[in-house]
């Protein structure tokens, strides 16, 4: 990171900063705005979009500036951006369209309104720094594909988990170990949870319910878990991951793993629930050559051939700034996917539902995500997570059934599906083709 400081102080020095715009106004987005304005010379903040205009200002209100200017025309919002004079706008667009603006921060945590804010930001040449695992996990591929032809970058993010967990799998690797288990450590999992559950933690915490409840239910984790998957092209062992529940240190997962049976799955990605250090995520690495594991003995790294790598935090909203560095100064990307999806999140009922009833959305009280393999996914026709809600169920689906195409109604002309078919088509062959 320290190459990253040292750009950004010359950007401030030569009066140049890296000018950040921000969709999405919620609890992580207050404290990106908050980092950007008070703690990275260098960057600039120049505009917040959010459907709640509330929700923008005080964006801007709690690092310190009172008097954002409202803006709702392209002109409006690149005179304000010359003039230096931090903007909002309840017109998410704006800040696709306008000249002046080196990246976007895409935090809203949606799908189908994230999909068009994310095309339009690729049409009109800009990079984008996904803080939505839950959209990179759904459609990132063929997002990722737009990018990429369109000449920009799309990457997830530093701070959260994957973009973590991916910076540790890239040091594992620049070392000479191959990394064979990414994982996350949790303190919690219980697939029934629901805002109810969660209503005080979440009002301690000053989050929505059902964004802590997703935390709870195995939901966001499964989402993380699938683009680090995306990212590096590991698989889950079984449907849902290993999950343990694991109350040593994170160290001794050397001696739990199999490691022909990681060898022979070509690495997988896994979450453990209870070990210590948490919360935090971890990388188990492969050393075979006795030279090496002699100096790793001496390190103290144990005796292999598997070896135990982790980050003990993540620091959410005081990383994501450093992500839009890295893709501006250096297009250096934190994670997006490889290729077609590896792995994907399902839908599963979390009680007994019935036939005609609306399915809510993710961290709600109806489903719960689990990760898969994207093969079986196809070809059991099993419905992401992602595109879940507002589908209408044809049949009853007893609690804890993975629901398919074939159980749920679409909602009719959403963006998000027919992207979501068109990333089916487009990674079916070998050679995909350009997207028309």
């Amino acid at each position: 990171m320290f190459i990253i400081d040292t750009a950004l102080k010359s950007r401030q020095e030569l009066g140049n900063p890296v000018r950040v715009g921000m969709i999405g106004a919620g609890f992580m987005g207050w404290g990106i705005a908050n980092q950007i304005i008070n703690y990275l010379p260098g960057m600039e903040l120049v505009a917040v979009s959010s459907r709640s205009l509330a929700s923008a200002k005080k964006a801007y209100a709690e690092a310190g500036i009172l008097d954002p200017l409202e803006v709702t025309t392209q002109s409006a919002l690149e005179d304000a951006i010359q003039l230096g004079k931090p903007t909002i706008t309840d017109d998410a667009m704006l800040l696709c369209q306008a000249e002046g603006i080196d990246a976007l921060i895409e935090v809203t945590g949606t799908i189908e309104f994230a999909t068009g804010v994310v095309l339009e930001a690729i049409a009109n040449g800009k990079h984008v720094v996904l803080m939505n695992a839950e959209l990179d996990g759904t459609i990132g591929p063929i997002l990722k594909t737009y990018a990429d032809q369109a000449g920009v970058i799309l990457s997830g993010c530093d701070g959260d988990q994957p973009g973590v967990e991916m910076n540790l799998f890239r040091y594992v690797q620049s070392i000479g170990l191959k990394p064979l288990v990414c994982g996350n450590i949790k303190g919690l999992q219980d697939p029934y949870r629901n805002p109810t559950t969660q209503a005080s933690f979440a009002q301690q915490w000053g989050q929505a319910p059902h964004m802590v409840t997703s935390f709870a239910d195995g939901s966001k984790i499964s989402f993380e878990q699938a683009i680090v998957a995306n990212a590096t092209g590991m698989k889950v062992s079984q449907r849902g991951m290993i999950g343990r529940n694991f109350l040593g240190h994170i160290d001794e997962l050397t001696e739990v793993y199999d490691v022909d049976q990681l060898k022979a799955w070509g690495g997988i990605v896994d979450y453990v629930v209870g070990a210590q250090p948490s919360p935090g995520v971890y990388v188990i690495g492969l050393m075979e050559d006795p030279k090496q594991q002699h100096y790793l003995r001496y390190y103290k790294k144990g005796n292999g051939p598997l070896y135990s790598f982790y980050t003990p935090y993540h620091l959410c909203h005081l990383e994501v700034p450093l992500s839009v560095a890295r893709v501006v100064l250096f297009n250096d990307v934190v994670l997006a996917p490889i290729s077609g999806p590896v792995v994907d999140v399902i839908t599963l009922a979390k009680m007994d539902l019935k036939a005609g009833e609306t399915l809510d959305g993710i961290g709600y009280y109806m489903t719960y995500g689990q990760c898969e393999n994207a093969d079986v996914v196809k070809a059991q026709r099993l419905l992401p997570m992602g595109l879940a809600e507002g589908c209408r169920l044809k049949r009853d689906i007893p609690k804890d059934k993975a629901l398919t195409y074939d159980d749920i109604e679409l909602p009719v002309g959403r963006l998000c599906d027919r992207l979501r078919a068109e990333q089916e088509v487009y990674f079916a062959s070998a050679l995909p083709r350009a997207i028309a």
